[in-house]
């Protein structure tokens, strides 16, 4: 066997092993967003995590991937590969298309999941659904193809390893068009304009999903290499824990003297925070800016949230605050601290602005497609839950159980499909 051969299935291995660990993230996402929302809409957090997997994929294979990867369209869209065929030839990875895409899949599938946690308890569930076909089969493949898959964002030199702008501030700028668009809970803010605090059904479930986040992340940034021999694995992987634990580290002390308490919802968004910091630069900036990358996005997730309290603005899980301002941050902050062109790396302004302006087109587009498909779906089927499936909930009002009650070991069987 040929040192290509080794390499080559070794490449493989790697990779189909990250895909595995982002996969692994939806239970992540399915556990935070449980945890954090009331008890009565558990179950339907959970069916909307598995929407994303099986539409999300479906979509992709049928139609994202080719308008990300495929030949590419004056440098908006790529116009072959669907069904993963037709002419890819012009792909230069180090791996099989079929790995490729399987590595790919996994990251829009987590896109549209930052979606799904700022619309909790409220959206109607076939609004969610057409939703997910829109995000994975266009919104996501079309912003993929401008910076990673040949498009007018890569051609000016965007650095973006690993998806704080592509995914992140994206999918959170997306959330953001979401969660306006439908409203706060019934009973969110009152007619005074004061604001109340629902509950957590489950804390400790949701540090438990950020801990599957957190481990997926290794997989979602060093996965990113393609190459099992890529010597930045192993500084990828350090600077991706060094951020997240000082994002946590930062919200903790921040909470702490504060208001003297450390706040746990707090705590869990702000080492999220800085991995979704981290997200694009884990392979271009040192440990030491690794630190302050992650702080920072700690802090500014605290601040985004209290910004969206005051605006009205409904956002159970803080998918807007850790998702698309850390992401945005992580954006910007390569172009300050890339070793490859970064201001404070006597790379002068160029880069800085390149990543500005990606930055502005990735979460502009975000919004207003979002948007405006949301709107469309609007004319299909109701976007919102009523008042009497919010207040019920979307456990028993969509899927006719609870997640957990005492009931006797059999119950009579009602056809209901």
């Amino acid at each position: 066997m040929s040192i290509e051969e080794i390499s080559g299935g070794m490449n493989t291995i790697w990779v189909v092993l990250t895909a595995a660990m982002i996969i692994l993230m939806e239970g992540g996402f399915a556990l935070l967003e449980a945890g954090f929302v009331r008890y009565k809409n558990n179950v339907n957090i959970i069916m909307k995590v598995f929407a994303d997997i099986v539409l999300g994929t479906l979509c992709y294979y049928l139609i994202g991937f080719a308008l990300m990867y495929g030949k590419d369209f004056i440098g908006i869209i790529g116009i072959t590969g669907f069904l993963i065929g037709g002419d890819l030839s012009h792909l230069d990875v180090p791996v099989a298309l079929d790995t490729y895409w399987l590595f790919q899949t996994a990251f829009a599938i987590a896109v549209i999941s930052i979606v799904s946690g700022a619309v909790a308890e409220r959206i109607h569930f076939k609004a969610y659904l057409f939703f997910i076909i829109a995000m994975t089969a266009f919104i996501y493949p079309v912003a993929g193809h401008w910076a990673w898959g040949g498009g007018w964002l890569a051609n000016l030199g965007l650095q973006d390893f690993a998806g704080s702008a592509v995914i992140h501030a994206l999918g959170g700028f997306s959330a953001l068009a979401a969660a306006i668009l439908i409203g706060p809970r019934k009973g969110k803010y009152t007619a005074q304009g004061s604001s109340s605090i629902a509950l957590p059904s489950n804390l400790p479930l949701a540090s438990v999903g950020a801990f599957l986040l957190w481990f997926g992340w290794f997989g979602f940034n060093a996965g990113s290499t393609l190459s099992a021999t890529d010597g930045r694995i192993g500084h990828i992987a350090i600077v991706t824990m060094l951020s997240a634990a000082s994002g946590g580290a930062a919200a903790l002390f921040y909470t702490l003297f504060r208001y003297n308490r450390s706040d746990a919802p707090s705590v869990i968004n702000g080492s999220l925070a800085g991995l979704v910091g981290i997200t694009a630069g884990c392979a271009f900036v040192s440990d030491g800016a690794a630190i302050f990358i992650g702080a920072v996005s700690g802090l500014l997730m605290i601040y985004a949230t209290n910004f969206l309290e005051k605006k009205k603005i409904d956002d159970p899980v803080g998918a807007f605050p850790v998702h698309a301002v850390s992401g945005s941050w992580g954006t910007v902050a390569v172009g300050l601290f890339s070793g490859d062109g970064g201001l404070f790396q006597g790379g002068g302004w160029h880069l800085l602005m390149i990543q500005a302006a990606g930055l502005i087109a990735l979460s502009a587009w975000g919004f207003a497609a979002s948007w405006m498909f949301l709107k469309a779906i609007r004319l299909i089927v109701p976007l919102r839950a009523s008042e009497e499936e919010e207040e019920v909930g979307l456990d028993i009002s969509y899927h006719g159980m609870m997640a957990g009650h005492r009931a006797p070991d059999f119950i009579e069987y009602e056809e209901k499909f």
